[in-house]
């Protein structure tokens, strides 16, 4: 593409900023006006006709205005989107919502997820913290009755899980010492990939007369080391969709298409850059011809471990929604590294 003057990139900007406020096509006396009328009404048609040309802008049949095309707006985020922050009142609205969840990453993740749906009015969707590498942290048995109790395991990647274990004997302080002695013997330090049935069963053969007891929370304790490793996608705001008249005819593929799953996970796998805008046709799958993706990772320590974003249509307000998804995502970064350093 032949380098745009100054004024075609003026009038593009102004173009897809008035298209994404009001959805309406924009013709050259509007953009004359937002010029101050220094240039002619002629003038600026040429140039539309030029940006036209160069697969830029187009024009729907019933207007003489012009829309952006799906390589417009890839142009105006790469190179004419002015920045946008977010004021401390947002920030500070943002982190009060989601202070109450820091220790727990899936609610926190739920939590954010409903925040960016209704501040964005597109689908949200974040993963949970993911890592084959990381290594379990700490184990800790809470015992929730004479015969249940919940293990909580933290790993180094910041992500903490549990599950609720029934024990056919009495769970007291003698046994808690016993499961205690196991872990950190056999556990803590350890990665979780190394946990796997075969691992379990050979240290389950060497427990002699406690195997029964221990076993029910050692299977535990596998399932949860499993958990760590395996990618959750969490879906916020699908009735979103059904709000953008450009999505209609997409609106029901694209619902199905979010309950699969795994292309999701593949989309948010393949991230390369801290912050990536996928739009219309550069998305990987068709049902996502007409949208755009925007997502951001999160780091928990220095180690990225997951990403949030949002599934809308391509008609969007780029910069404010970059920056909220960006400091979204550094806050959940943030209190998950909190969680960990406690």
């Amino acid at each position: 593409m032949s380098a745009l003057t100054e004024r075609k990139k003026q009038i593009l900007a102004i173009i897809i900023e008035r298209y994404i406020a009001t959805a309406e096509p924009v013709g050259s006396k509007a953009i004359c006006a937002y010029m101050g009328n220094a240039v002619s009404s002629a003038t600026i048609r040429n140039d539309m006709a030029d940006l036209v040309e160069l697969g830029l802008l187009e024009q729907p049949h019933t207007s003489a205005g012009r829309v952006p095309s799906q390589a417009g707006y890839r142009y105006y985020v790469d190179n004419l989107m002015t920045s946008y922050e977010l004021g401390v009142d947002e920030q500070e609205r943002i982190k009060i919502w989601l202070q109450s969840f820091s220790g727990e990453p899936d609610k926190l993740l739920e939590k954010a997820g409903n925040i960016l749906a209704e501040l964005t009015s597109c689908v949200a969707v974040s993963s949970s913290p993911s890592d084959d590498e990381a290594f379990i942290r700490r184990i800790e048995l809470v015992p929730l009755s004479d015969h249940t109790a919940m293990i909580v395991l933290l790993a180094t990647s910041g992500i903490l899980k549990s599950a609720v274990v029934r024990c056919d004997a009495e769970i007291n302080v003698e046994i808690a010492e016993v499961f205690y002695n196991i872990c950190q013997t056999y556990f803590t330090g350890r990665n979780v990939a190394d946990i796997t049935l075969t691992f379990i069963q050979t240290l389950v053969a060497s427990l002699g007369d406690k195997v029964f007891i221990m076993s029910p929370f050692l299977c535990a304790i596998a399932d949860l080391c499993s958990a760590v490793k395996t990618t959750e996608i969490h879906l916020k705001g699908q009735n979103n969709i059904l709000n953008h008249t450009e999505l209609s005819e997409d609106a029901f593929r694209l619902m199905d298409f979010m309950h699969r799953g795994t292309p999701l996970e593949s989309i948010i796998n393949s991230q390369k850059k801290p912050l990536n805008v996928s739009i219309g046709t550069e998305n990987p799958y068709k049902e996502l011809r007409n949208s755009t993706t925007i997502f951001s990772k999160y780091s928990v320590g220095e180690r990225d471990s997951g990403a949030i974003g949002i599934i809308g249509p391509t008609r969007l307000d780029y910069a404010r929604l970059i920056s909220t998804i960006r400091y979204l995502a550094g806050v959940i970064g943030t209190m998950l590294t909190e969680t960990l350093d406690e």
